[in-house]
This record gives structure tokens, C-alpha cells and sequence, in this order.
């Protein structure tokens, strides 16, 4: 009855209304059942598990996933810059790449760190 249009919605209960005696009583309200937990036509039970347990490891992926810090230095950093692009999308692991080390889990230094480098790194 949620797919319907409000305006049939109301011609029905106004049809309903009219048919039935002005001194009956409303029909009670039922609720409807849960969904059901059976699995889809076409599906097995094999499958269904196989495919819970995918989502299961996927989950587990997702749940301990790290947030490192890039740190690029040199042309290394550009290699960085690829893992997170679109041919080796680290995103897909949960690897998000954030700009902040209060936000990160880890730091990753990608190039060579000089003597002039080393005090912003500390920071």
C-alpha cells in the first residue's frame, strides 16, 4: 500500500468507508510480520553462506583498516600518490589517506629525509 499514490489511497478508504455501516466499528489495525530471513529464489544455502562470509572478511578488512599520513619528500611521494589513484585504489582496503597526524594511525615518510627536513618532520 506504500507504492500507491496518496490520492488512490484515499478514494479507497473513502470507497471503504462509504460501503460499511455509518455504526460498525473501524476494522483493527495489523501490523505486518518481519521480513523474511529465508534466502532469495535462486540462491543456495551454500552460496548464501559463501557470500556471508565474504561480507564477514570484508567487514573485518574495513574494521582494521589504517588512516596513514603521507609525508612526501621526493619523487618517492608520487609513487604514494598512485596507491591511492584509480589503478591501485587503496580506498577500496579502507586506507584513507589523511593530512593531519592527530587523524592518522601511522606516518608514511616517502623519499629521502635530510638534515633540513628532519625538524618539520619532528614536529
Amino acid at each position: 500500500m506504500a507504492l500507491i499514490p496518496r490520492a488512490a489511497r484515499f478514494a479507497a478508504l473513502s470507497a471503504q468507508s462509504t460501503s460499511s455501516a455509518p455504526s460498525s466499528s473501524p476494522a483493527p489495525y495489523s501490523r505486518p510480520g518481519p521480513p523474511s530471513t529465508s534466502s532469495p529464489t535462486g540462491i543456495s544455502k551454500a552460496a548464501e553462506f559463501v557470500i556471508s562470509k565474504v561480507d564477514d572478511l570484508l567487514n573485518w578488512a574495513r574494521r582494521g583498516s589504517i588512516w596513514p599520513m603521507t609525508f612526501g619528500l621526493a619523487c618517492c611521494a608520487v609513487e604514494m600518490m598512485h596507491t591511492g589513484a584509480a589503478r591501485y585504489d587503496l580506498d577500496r582496503f579502507g586506507v584513507i589517506f589523511r593530512p593531519s597526524p592527530r587523524q592518522s594511525d601511522c606516518m608514511i615518510v616517502a623519499g629521502t629525509l635530510t638534515n633540513k627536513m628532519a625538524p618539520a618532520l619532528r614536529k
